[in-house]
């Protein structure tokens, strides 16, 4: 087991490296400078180039990266161009909505998809399994934002259970944050939650099917009980592959969800960065959020290794 791990770090490793090149040079290369951003188009050059010495941009772009991956190395994410605050600090602010908000629908999604595809599964080509196949086909075609809509509109404005939107923050309430994010949660849940239960339903079906399967059934186990003993198992390394890609969507993909509930996180903090050309946020947060996404793929590896012991020897 420990060298799989070292095998799966030095990967990790590589991709961190390849990733933050590519992001670099990806973003140095967009259109506009960010000096004239800020001071406009009638600044003069003079007082561009000043502000290009005093944000670092007049270096070249080795140095800048340099110093940026370093930076990043030791916890110093530079400052941002426009508020002139440390990004670290704008970083950790988001975060406290973008994380939570991840966890809550993650949560949410496992919670309703894990009871129906099983439900599904021992229910092949019933009604039951009809009704929970019809309703995944509509998650998954339906996208989150109109949920988010629909919730807006049922719970904030017609019944007034929650708000239409913002987040009051955790030092006044931590019910009241939960309550600010349930609606966000639900939106960004229902389609995960769908695609999750096919995913669960299909692999189950797959492992009903396996000579084991049947051998349990021989052996005098009912078909419940050679689901939960034996099939749950086996059928989990595709589910556990799903749920950490949902993870990362979540975390990084949230942006619309943001936008629409007006929640102060890393979605809305990048949209704004790159709408004010603010270079040195939309680098570091987006490394992070790469970052959290090959941490997750890794920490979904180290669960595969547990539950399939064969694949250890195989990598």
């Amino acid at each position: 087991m420990l060298g799989y791990i070292v095998k799966r770090l030095v990967s990790l490793a590589i991709s961190l490296i390849v990733a933050s090149v590519v992001i670099f040079v990806v973003i140095e290369v967009a259109p506009g400078d960010p000096a004239s951003f800020m001071l406009g188009l009638n600044a003069q050059p003079d007082t561009v180039a000043a502000l290009r010495a005093e944000l670092g941009l007049d270096q070249s772009k080795v140095e800048r990266y340099l110093s940026w991956v370093g930076g990043m190395l030791t916890g110093d994410f530079g400052m941002s161009y426009t508020y002139r605050t440390p990004v670290a600090q704008m970083i950790a602010d988001r975060m406290w909505v973008s994380l939570p908000l991840a966890l809550y629908a993650l949560t949410l999604s496992t919670f309703i998809a894990f009871p129906a595809g099983i439900f599904a599964a021992a229910r092949r080509g019933g009604p039951g399994d009809l009704t929970v196949t019809g309703a995944t086909q509509l998650g998954v075609a339906v996208p989150n934002f109109w949920f988010a809509m629909m919730l807006v509109l049922i719970f904030a404005i017609n019944l007034r259970w929650f708000s239409a939107g913002g987040f009051p923050g955790w030092d006044d309430s931590f019910w009241g944050g939960i309550k600010a994010l349930t609606l966000p949660a639900i939106a960004l849940a229902l389609p995960q939650a769908a695609i999750l239960t096919r995913v669960m339903r299909s692999s189950l079906l797959d492992i009903l099917g396996e000579d084991f399967m049947r051998t349990a059934r021989a052996k005098g186990l009912t078909a419940r009980q050679a689901l939960w003993r034996h099939g749950l198992r086996n059928a989990l390394i595709p589910v556990l592959t799903i749920i950490g890609l949902q993870f990362a969507f979540l975390l990084a993909g949230a942006i619309i969800i943001e936008q629409v509930f007006f929640l102060p996180g890393l979605g809305r903090l990048i949209f704004q960065a790159i709408t004010q050309r603010d270079l040195i946020v939309v680098e570091s947060v987006v490394m992070l959020l790469v970052f959290a996404v090959i941490m997750v793929n890794f920490l979904v590896d180290l669960a595969y290794a547990a539950v399939d012991p064969r694949l250890r020897t195989r990598t």
